[in-house]
């Protein structure tokens, strides 16, 4: 039997929009879960992925607790909002993975070095192990150059969304696919399998 190929999936500027919080004055992943917006066409293509047999896993990058922007309660409920949007329309992701550290955090037990990180391969090498995933035929989808030096350490294809409000987080990495939106990058798959 042949492994199981998967879909590794960053949230903020690849599922859902950035937004603009004027305390930092910059885009960032959103705070609290009103503020949570998906991209349309977002949910169909994740569906579409689901029934061609990909498994889906979220790698996201999270510091904002880290940082002393926000609670980890809030960060909590911008999950479980994502969460209600995917059930109701049947979609599972194997796993979701979060990494609340920052290497220039405030608060001190959130404050470190992580083998989860982005762009560290922590989170990709941990559900290979544990789904004997093939990462030859895996994808890496983000959309800033962390994200794709993430996919590249792990082995995986990887997919940049040229994200407008993330330019300014990318242009280093060479990705094997650039596409404007999540939605596109799943259109130019299931046509290429």
């Amino acid at each position: 039997m042949s492994k199981p190929r998967s879909i590794f999936i960053d949230r903020d500027g690849v599922l859902n929009e950035l937004v603009y919080y004027d305390d930092w004055g910059e885009w960032e992943s959103p705070r609290f879960a009103q503020d949570l917006v998906l991209f349309p066409d977002v949910l169909s293509a994740l569906s579409k992925l689901q029934q061609s047999g990909w498994l889906l896993f979220l790698v996201s990058n999270q510091p904002s607790y880290a940082k002393g922007k926000v609670s980890l309660e809030s960060l909590y409920e911008v999950h479980n909002a994502l969460q209600k949007q995917l059930a109701s329309h049947g979609i599972e992701f194997q796993e979701f993975y979060y990494s609340y550290t920052h290497p220039n955090g405030v608060v001190p037990e959130y404050t470190c070095e992580s083998a989860y990180r982005k762009p560290n391969p922590g989170f990709l090498l941990k559900a290979e192990s544990q789904y004997g995933l093939d990462m030859s035929a895996s994808w890496m989808v983000g959309d800033r150059d962390t994200d794709i030096d993430c996919g590249q350490r792990a082995k995986c294809k990887t997919a940049l969304i040229t994200y407008p409000y993330s330019r300014d987080k990318q242009g280093k990495s060479s990705p094997d696919l650039r596409v404007p939106t999540f939605s596109a990058f799943v259109e130019k798959l299931l046509r290429s399998y």
